[in-house]
């Protein structure tokens, strides 16, 4: 099985500093999440993971939006990239950047769930009758823009999330933080996605460079964000650095 050969170190740059893993469970009524799934060129993968996790084949990138209408933090929206890849045999998508609109919303997600703390992003998904469209831009200069076509109803039982890891500093030192929120979902669609436009050394890392999009999908959920239960040594294997945090 191939695995990450990135420093974790080096990938831990602009990390979040997890203040502890007590966070009580939070819950964002009523967020709007777009999620864009696109194969990405192999060449160079294994530098974006570190040695704990193991690209997938072909290697997938996936962003997400949350439009969250209500928060602790007041209203907020986010934007993730995530990497696909597993920890051991189990699929996960490792974050490779992330921004929000709020700073309040921003801090509390990187304090509590290891959220990479990204620039301040203007950020907007609408919503239509014919498509879903995200658009993000990252220093006034637009670098995500991408669109779900033709949406088609689906059963929520249809959707399977994956949950994501976060590279983050923490009280054990870096480390590997699971998070795998919990979906209540009022309605979900499926349809075509067209990239218009993905800056990657802006809303990824260099060398993610899309090749052929997948399919979108948009969904309105009750979300809930809860305690962390897992973290693992990005240096070793998941079987050999797993840790219960419970």
């Amino acid at each position: 099985m191939r695995s990450g050969r990135g420093d974790p170190e080096r990938l831990a740059a602009g990390a979040a500093l997890l203040a502890d893993f007590a966070v009580e469970p939070v819950t964002l009524p009523g967020v709007d999440v777009l999620q864009a799934a696109t194969e990405i060129a192999d060449a160079g993968v294994e530098d974006l993971l570190p040695p704990g996790l193991h690209p997938t084949g072909p290697p997938l990138a996936t962003w997400v939006i949350w439009r969250c209408p209500e928060s602790p933090w007041g209203p907020f929206s986010l934007w993730q990239v995530r990497l696909s890849c597993r920890s051991g045999v189990r699929p996960r998508g490792f974050v490779l950047a992330s921004g929000a609109d709020s700073s309040a919303a921003a801090m509390a997600l990187a304090r509590g769930w290891g959220f990479p703390p990204g620039p301040t992003s203007a950020i907007r998904l609408d919503r239509h009758y014919d498509e879903v469209r995200a658009r993000v831009q990252i220093g006034g200069v637009e670098a995500l823009d991408v669109v779900l076509r033709r949406p088609e109803p689906l059963a929520p039982g249809d959707f399977q999330p994956i949950a994501g890891v976060h590279l983050a500093r923490t009280p054990r030192g870096l480390r590997l933080v699971q998070l795998d929120p919990e979906l209540a979902i009022e309605r979900i669609e499926r349809g075509a996605l067209e990239l218009e436009r993905v800056d990657a050394a802006r809303c990824a890392k260099p060398g993610v460079v899309p090749t052929w999009p997948i399919t979108a999908c948009w969904l309105r959920a009750d979300l809930t964000l809860p305690r962390l239960r897992f973290a693992s040594r990005p240096e070793l294997p998941a079987f050999a650095g797993t840790e219960r945090l419970e």
